[in-house]
């Protein structure tokens, strides 16, 4: 089976992006870990299907599939991807394009200059919509680990996230914490684990240790869950530059009930086709 791709970055947040819709396809647990090895396949941090919608407003499905295999229902990087794919594609031409995800629709809108905002959705908060097993919702919760007790905030931008207060991102113990945390008991659907770093109100240094793929140079969803956790607790204003490994992000979110968006590139690194 030959399968056309492209090989595309947000942030350095890599992906191999597939059509779906004009070549059919159904690949396995083992055909989507070979892809995204980076030794013996194409390599990616996740592999992301452009399929045919299942709304009647949307235009796309949107799936995202991890380098381990495993099935997520969001990455915001991948969003801006995806769109600057049918976009090149001539899959659509509208300026701004509804997507379906396995979490929620996602609106995807062309700026000037190039960039892309995403409309992320409501941020959910309740523990049972993150999901996370505690009994009441809080901005700050607590875990006991081998390493000392961590406190942390806990968003779903469609997928879970933990967010943690650091004074440095750079000595953080990204690796650690981030592999500890994300199959802890506490969350059943695995976590994605943030380590954020506060320069001013505006401006945040982030590092997030994603589930299925550890450390990543950016992570969408995880700089949209900092900036919620932060304004929650009363520590960022409503638009916020955040500073990851492979680049900056602008998120904006005015308050509870009403959707974060993003704001950052996506580029094309280049076409193939791979034989499985």
């Amino acid at each position: 089976m030959k399968i056309n791709f492209t090989k595309m970055q947000g942030l350095g947040n890599d992906f191999v992006v597939i059509d779906a819709i004009n070549q059919p396809i159904q690949l396995t647990i083992e055909q989507i870990r070979f892809l995204a090895d980076r030794h013996f396949g194409v390599g990616c941090d996740q592999l992301l299907f452009v399929e045919k919608p299942i709304s009647a407003n949307a235009e796309f499905k949107y799936r995202i599939f991890n380098a381990d295999g495993s099935e997520v229902a969001q990455c915001g990087n991948g969003a801006r991807c995806f769109a600057r794919f049918v976009r090149d594609k001539g899959l659509s031409n509208k300026d701004e394009i509804i997507v379906d995800t396995d979490a929620r629709q996602l609106a995807l809108r062309f700026d000037a200059g190039g960039l892309i905002t995403v409309d992320m959705g409501v941020p959910a908060l309740e523990p049972k919509q993150i999901p996370l097993n505690v009994s009441e919702q809080s901005k700050l919760y607590k875990v006991k680990l081998a390493e000392g007790e961590i406190e942390f905030a806990a968003v779903s931008m469609g997928n879970p996230h933990v967010v943690i207060l650091v004074e440095d991102v750079v000595s953080a113990p990204v690796l650690t914490i981030g592999a500890r945390l994300e199959c802890h008991e506490l969350f059943p659907e695995r976590a994605n684990i943030g380590f954020m770093q506060i320069i001013n109100r505006r401006q945040i240094e982030l590092r997030v240790y994603e589930r299925g793929a550890a450390e990543t140079l950016a992570c969408g969803s995880g700089a949209c869950a900092a900036v919620v956790a932060g304004i929650e607790q009363g520590l960022l204003d409503q638009e916020v530059q955040v500073h990851l490994p492979g680049g900056e992000l602008t998120i904006s979110w005015v308050g509870n009930g009403l959707p974060v968006l993003m704001t950052g590139a996506a580029t094309t690194v280049f076409e193939g086709q791979i034989t499985l």
